[in-house]
């Protein structure tokens, strides 16, 4: 009887990750957040721009070249040296982390988003913080995901016009990206790796348009389907692991060093201009040796309990609540905005469905009703969305 159990548990957990994408939401605010946060990050230092990525930061385009050379790191901005190619790839990645934020061409615009993180942040590896790594990881794994099932334009395509692939907009923006991918294939400016990715990548979306259009019903559809899924769910999981890892490896480090059991490691930075915006509070929390040893002991619990409170959904949502407001705090008391939006929209993927599905619907009640584009009850189940969506 235990074998029978053991195999009718395999047989059903196979079925979920095969027959369906899991966390629709929790990808949907992952997809919403770090392209947020990559656009605010452009934008705000779009004035910097040539001296954190172009020809006039401190790290020239001789220093990148050598470096690129000897570790292979991916970057279009390598190409050429031109001003106006670096303007352009600047302009696509801006324009790019828009249009995934918004959900329109979920699967075109994860592949350029991620093409103009690896460009920018590789061209000037030392310019980043903890928070770029985080986009630099999460832009890699939402290619793989289906991310765009909810909260997007690719939903409400799917939703109005019976698959999210429908249009012309999708066919003429891939074969762009077609003649950029044979460019860059013919001049040997990709390494192998990435030569064998963006190729599987590109034919598997032309094959994917041709089934969701002409045999949308069928077995080829159906084999499609569960390639999407595994490949969403195998996404998530890295996702959660690699936020998991994030806090435990934070933790144990802080543990072994005497910096964070003195309190200093939280001190010190409360006393230096470039992490002081508020100098009045910061000098307020600095002066409390008891909010200090709080807060560092706090961190250091909270970050290396995390992954195991995991099995625990209480306390992994309150803990996971404590880190989110510890990350804003980050932000406004030491002025790192950035790193705690990363971190945050990081946190989201273990956010309670049952919550965002509320929150989902509190937000569709401020929108002003229109006939069919009314939004459904707070209980009601997301729409499915057509396979089409994953690669659109």
């Amino acid at each position: 009887m235990d074998g029978v159990r053991v195999r009718a548990s395999a047989s059903r957990a196979l079925a979920k990750v095969t027959g369906q994408a899991l966390g629709p939401y929790q990808s949907a605010v992952i997809r919403i957040g770090f392209a947020g946060t990559w656009l605010f990050f452009l934008l705000w230092e779009f004035p910097n721009r040539h001296e954190l990525y172009g020809p006039d930061g401190p790290w020239s385009w001789e220093m990148a070249e050598r470096l690129i050379a000897s570790n292979r790191a991916f970057t279009v901005l390598m190409w050429s040296d031109s001003t106006l190619w670096f303007e352009l790839v600047y302009a696509v990645s801006v324009l790019a982390s828009l249009l995934l934020m918004l959900g329109w061409r979920a699967r075109a615009m994860s592949v350029l988003f991620m093409v103009g993180v690896l460009s920018l942040q590789n061209r000037s590896v030392f310019m980043g913080d903890g928070g770029d790594n985080v986009i630099h990881l999460m832009a890699i794994y939402l290619v793989l995901t289906r991310c765009a099932q909810v909260w997007s334009l690719d939903a409400r395509r799917a939703e109005r016009r019976g698959s999210a692939s429908a249009g012309a907009a999708g066919p003429v923006l891939w074969a762009v990206l077609g003649v950029l991918f044979a460019y860059g294939a013919v001049t040997a400016r990709f390494g192998y790796g990435w030569l064998v990715a963006f190729a599987a990548v590109w034919v598997g979306t032309a094959v994917w348009w041709m089934v969701d259009r002409y045999e949308p019903a069928g077995e080829g559809r159906a084999v499609l389907d569960v390639l999407a899924n595994v490949l969403h769910n195998a996404g998530m999981l890295v996702i959660m692991a690699e936020v998991c890892l994030i806090y435990a490896t934070a933790g144990w480090y802080k543990i072994q060093g005497s910096r964070w059991q003195d309190g200093t490691a939280l001190y010190y930075p409360l006393g230096l201009d470039y992490f002081t915006p508020w100098p009045g509070l910061s000098s307020l929390l600095a002066s409390s040796g008891t909010m200090v040893m709080l807060l560092s002991y706090g961190t250091v619990a909270v970050q290396v309990a995390f992954p195991f409170t995991l099995f625990n959904r209480r306390i992994k949502n309150v803990l996971l609540a404590v880190m989110m407001v510890e990350h804003a705090g980050i932000a406004v008391l030491l002025g790192l905005p950035f790193f705690s939006l990363a971190m945050i929209a990081a946190d989201a993927v273990f956010l309670p469905t049952a919550f965002l599905v509320r929150l989902g619907a509190r937000a569709a009640r401020l929108r002003p009703r229109r006939g069919a584009d009314a939004p459904p009850p707070p209980d009601a189940e997301p729409a499915q969305v057509p396979a089409g969506s994953a690669l659109s």
